[in-house]
């Protein structure tokens, strides 16, 4: 099996050109050609995480975000990408594309959650790759972020809005441009990541709870459904691990 078959694989799970524009989603480094042996899935690339594809074998990566974003200037010893090209480690990332994909990002969010009735948020612009849903009973602001913590593992911040909490959206990773499209679709919480203090003050003021449950806590779910859909879809020619692995730590 060739990268470029895995590739092709997560073509058919959701398109490149779905990502959204100026994304840098695709075959990002290596040859496109190389036999792969073994594929290690995460959501980022560190360097912790290239030596041990190397101690172990990997020579294909898939990420969530892309492990080349700003347009690079150099490319030296250091870096990832050159330890990257150094090993022959290909790397494929699959970001705003599966984030919005059935079965992606947000639908993994949305079922952690358990969500019944789960719909793709109306596209007021850009509210398209979120998701709302209903709860199976009514939480009031305080008991739904609790639950949000206990399901999601990490630190949350919150505002508290005075309604209780039945109908919630949510976007996996950093999402507060959901905020007034969730208030549209009459959201009465929306579940993201990376909300600036401005936009919890704006919350507050409308009295609408809003959850930041943290980047990574929100985006992790896809990974394991993502090893499972290639092992289904590549004949099991090549082995597929996860890893959780982040520098991020939370108190």
């Amino acid at each position: 099996m060739k990268a470029i078959d895995v590739y092709n694989c997560l073509e058919k799970l959701v398109p490149e050109k779905e990502a959204m524009p100026g994304d840098n989603t695709g075959f990002l480094v290596g040859d496109k050609q190389s036999e792969v042996k073994k594929i290690l899935i995460c959501l980022d690339i560190t360097t912790e995480i290239i030596n041990n594809a190397v101690n172990t074998g990997v020579n294909l990566i898939i990420t969530h975000h892309p492990v080349i974003w700003a347009p690079l200037k150099n490319v030296t010893a250091e870096s990832r990408v050159f330890k990257l090209i150094k090993n022959g480690i290909s790397v494929i990332s699959w970001h705003t594309n599966l984030d919005m994909a059935k079965g992606g990002v947000n639908d993994c969010l949305a079922k952690a959650l358990n969500l019944k009735n789960i719909k793709v948020l109306d596209n007021y612009e850009i509210g398209f790759c979120s998701r709302i849903g209903e709860l199976e009973k009514e939480l009031s602001p305080y008991e739904f972020a609790k639950f949000v913590k206990e399901t999601l593992g990490g630190n949350i911040r919150y505002t508290e809005g005075k309604k209780l909490i039945k109908k919630v959206a949510v976007c996996g990773g950093a999402g507060s441009d959901m905020f007034i499209p969730a208030i549209l679709c009459k959201a009465d919480a929306l579940v993201t990541a990376d909300i600036k203090h401005s936009m919890f003050i704006t919350a507050g003021e409308k009295n609408f709870t809003l959850i930041d449950a943290g980047h990574y806590h929100t985006e992790k779910l896809i990974l394991n459904p993502l090893a499972e859909y290639l092992k289904n879809n590549l004949g099991g020619e090549a082995e597929i691990s996860v890893t959780f692995s982040t520098p991020i730590k939370t108190l």
